[in-house]
């Protein structure tokens, strides 16, 4: 036996041991559950074991596979008789047909009394559900015999109200079972409907019918009967009257004055039904209150222009809605109230859906551009066909919101408000310079109400209304959302948010209309300067900041409109923009915004960017920015990072001009100021020997080492890599030896790098001569061996950086 396995052997079997051990722990613990179950379990009840070979309880009651076998055998018993109908009837005589009909059914029927008396209720149930199938089977023989040639809507309406009466009184007599009221009712649902498609009744005929029926069932509600009775009558009764809706919304479409009282008819039986069926009233009251709608607003919208139907319906639905205001009106209750209301918010909300294509046109129109910049010419509004009442629509839902009150009110009027100022130039087809004013009207008014949107005390969240309870789930839904929501909220701080983020998206859409003229240009982006200028100095919070970031943007792009109309080319455009980052910088003594430094630092990139393609104005660039950063340096609380940024900067910057001027000895210009830099950097540590060694000596080394690296990647000679990785290499040392961070790190990637220049031809030159297949093997190889030895790598990397983050 081998005493000394392998590593990966014996941990695999730790691993296999321990799951084993882990395994056994489980059962043991099942097992000891059971036991105590057992210990403590009543008396007669045993507990179920959990090892296997014990017999386990019996999944099912006698009760309940005595029901299963009854059932399947009656559904047997009627297939026989359904196929005995069919297939062998015709092999017998009429008297014979006749007495085998009379004589099962009258079995069938008869049997479940004896059955009752007996205590057998799940037998006799199977044998009257027998028996009810069995008469409609004689009503299909009867009508097959005896009545071959009346109409067969007309015997099915007949029939289906006399089984409707023989059920229900067979059910009355025999109290004991469950089965034949139920189906007494569902077979009164088909006379009148059937029998109204039998005397040739057209849509509203039928609908009628399905409706007086409905209301049969409604009143069975009302009465005290069983629940299966009940459950049964309310299910057709709203399947039913959903027919009839459906039916009554069709011909409000295309017959408005047919439809109108089918509607009203389906709104009076579901307030009654609401009356009937209290915890459905208000759902009851909400159906009642679409019908009454669609009702009044169908022949309404039939006699006026098409374009006026949309703001007829939501005129009612307000209408209908203004009904739940009057909380103490007695004359209707408070779960009708409800109703009412919700269904009115639900008609106004879709009209608002329908005006919402003007309102996302007029913002996102302008930026479907064919033409270039300041060319003079404006794409057509999109839609243009559509109608004008969409904007009536908009001011209808603003005054209701207006009229509801409390925060979300108030929310709604503003973001309606916002919208209907949108969709104007659409809408209303305005001229351009109209449009261009109304947009930038949408943005003060929203940018007004971000600044003050509810008074002084706007960013204290208001109390929680505690709202009456109303009767049913949709009353409650509906006073929870108009009366206010359950727990504290700010509605200022809300309607600030709503107000900036509106008028930030009419900025922009302002702003992309007036691209298309010069003048508009400038002048917007003027305007746009004021604004959020303004925002930024009475706003606070999140408002401000945003505010303040949008105005640096608008300053931007007034210079760097300025700079195409006066002709300059990017690179100068790019030195015109520096002028945002240094009034950025200077403003910020006096006004901090942390979203207004950000954007002024993005502005510097992209203006570092434009110079790219001239290397002379990039240098330039570089140094302003350097100034730039310098000044902000000025500031505690930005020292290190723009101390930094401004030394990186002002590097950069001297490359590039030592790149411009052509200089191939760039260490001639390098070392002067790498030596005095060592110095004052030694000096530092002598003094505050705390100081980091990348602020001592980092922006020094770097200073040479940087553009020496360049030049020897480009330098086909032996003398620069050699002196450089001399160079790199007793920094290095001096690093370790004196545990200084950042001479090591940094000479010791300089001599990393020149090492694998002076390698890379003789790599290349091997990779060509190797095989194909080896590269890839070689890799797998690495990868392996790294896998194998991943924890022991991941320690060495650890105590690498430990040691790393140990110097100074």
């Amino acid at each position: 036996m081998d005493m000394n396995p392998p590593p990966v052997e014996e941990l695999r079997r730790v691993d296999a041991e321990l799951a084993r051990l882990d395994a056994r722990r489980a059962e043991l613990l099942a097992r000891r559950a059971w036991l105590l179950g057992v210990l403590y379990a009543p008396a007669g009840r045993a507990a179920a074991p959990p090892f296997p070979g014990v017999a386990a309880p019996a999944e099912t009651s006698p009760r309940g596979a005595q029901n299963v076998l009854l059932t399947l055998g009656g559904i047997l018993l009627a297939v026989a008789a359904l196929a005995f109908t069919l297939v062998s009837w015709g092999s017998m005589g009429i008297a014979g047909r006749s007495a085998v009909l009379l004589a099962v059914t009258s079995a069938a029927l008869a049997a479940p009394a004896v059955l009752l008396r007996r205590g057998l209720g799940s037998t006799a149930e199977a044998v009257g559900a027998l028996g009810l199938v069995l008469t409609v089977l004689d009503a299909y023989a009867l009508h097959r015999v005896a009545l071959p040639g009346t109409d067969g809507l007309g015997y099915t309406a007949a029939a289906a109200a006399v089984l409707a009466g023989v059920w229900g009184g067979y059910g009355g007599l025999l109290r004991g079972l469950r089965l034949p009221l139920p189906a007494a009712v569902v077979a009164a649902q088909l006379p009148l409907p059937l029998g109204a498609l039998a005397a040739g009744g057209g849509p509203a005929v039928v609908a009628w019918a399905a409706v007086l029926t409905a209301a049969a069932d409604v009143l069975v509600l009302g009465r005290p009967s069983r629940s299966e009775v009940r459950v049964t009558a309310g299910v057709s009764a709203g399947v039913l009257a959903a027919w009839a809706l459906l039916t009554g919304a069709g011909l409000s479409l295309t017959d408005p004055w047919t439809g109108a009282p089918l509607l009203l008819g389906c709104a009076a039986l579901c307030l009654y039904a609401a009356g009937a069926a209290r915890p459905a009233a208000s759902t009851l009251a909400t159906v009642a209150g679409l019908a009454l709608v669609a009702a009044v607003a169908g022949p309404a919208r039939a006699a006026l222009p098409a374009e006026w139907a949309v703001p007829v319906y939501v005129v009612c639905g307000l209408a209908l809605a203004a009904l739940w205001r009057p909380v103490r009106a007695g004359w209707i209750p408070e779960a009708v109230r409800g109703g009412f209301g919700l269904a009115g918010g639900v008609v106004a909300g879709l009209g608002v859906l329908w005006a919402l294509p003007p309102v996302l046109a007029g913002l996102l129109g302008p930026a479907d551009r064919s033409a270039g910049l300041w060319s003079g010419t404006h794409a057509a509004p999109v839609p243009a066909d559509y109608p004008a009442t969409a904007a009536l629509v908009l001011l209808l839902g603003a005054v209701a919101a207006v009229t509801a009150g409390g925060p979300w009110g108030r929310w709604g009027a503003v973001v309606l408000g916002w919208s209907l100022l949108m969709a104007l130039p659409v809408a209303l087809e305005l001229p351009y310079a109209a449009g261009i004013a109304v947009r930038l009207v949408a943005t003060a008014a929203a940018l007004g109400l971000a600044v003050r949107p509810g008074g002084p005390a706007h960013d204290r969240p208001e109390p929680a209304p505690v709202p009456e309870r109303p009767e049913g789930a949709w009353g409650a839904s509906w006073t929870a959302v108009t009366a206010g929501p359950v727990v504290p909220v700010a509605p200022g701080a809300l309607l600030a948010w709503t107000g900036s983020a509106a008028g930030t998206a009419s900025a922009v859409s302002a702003l992309l209309l007036a691209l298309d003229v010069r003048a508009a240009t400038f002048g917007v982006l003027g305007v746009l300067l004021a604004l959020f200028t303004a925002v930024a100095v009475l706003g606070g919070g999140a408002v401000r900041e945003t505010a303040a970031g949008a105005a640096v943007l608008a300053a931007a792009g007034l210079v760097g409109a300025g700079a195409a109309a006066a002709g300059l080319s990017g690179a100068a455009a790019g030195l015109a923009l520096l002028i945002v980052p240094a009034a950025t910088a200077a403003l910020a003594v006096r006004v901090r915004s942390v979203a207004a430094e950000v954007t002024g630092v993005a502005v510097g990139a992209l203006a570092l960017a434009l110079t790219v393609p001239r290397p002379a104005a990039l240098a330039l660039a570089l140094a302003l920015g350097g100034v730039i950063a310098a000044a902000t340096a000025l500031r505690a609380e930005r020292r290190r990072a723009a101390s930094w940024t401004a030394g990186a900067l002002f590097l950069a910057a001297a490359w590039v001009r030592l790149a411009v001027w052509g200089v191939t000895v760039p260490e001639a210009y390098t070392l002067p100021v790498t030596v005095p830099a060592l110095v004052v950097g030694l000096l530092r540590r002598r003094r505050d020997p705390a100081a980091s060694s990348w602020v001592a000596y980092g922006p020094g080394l770097a200073a040479t080492l940087v553009p020496s690296l360049a030049a020897v990647w480009s330098d086909p000679h032996w003398t620069r890599p050699l002196l450089l990785g001399t160079g790199a290499l007793a920094v290095t040392l001096l690093g370790a030896r004196f545990r200084l961070q950042a001479p090591l790190v940094l000479g010791g990637a300089a001599l990393v790098l020149v090492a694998a220049h002076e390698l890379a031809p003789y790599v290349v030159q091997l990779v060509g001569a190797l095989p194909r297949w080896l590269p890839p093997a070689a890799a797998g190889l690495l990868l392996l061996a790294v896998g194998a030895t991943y924890e022991r790598r991941l320690r060495e990397a650890r105590a690498l950086r430990g040691r790393l983050a140990r110097m100074r």
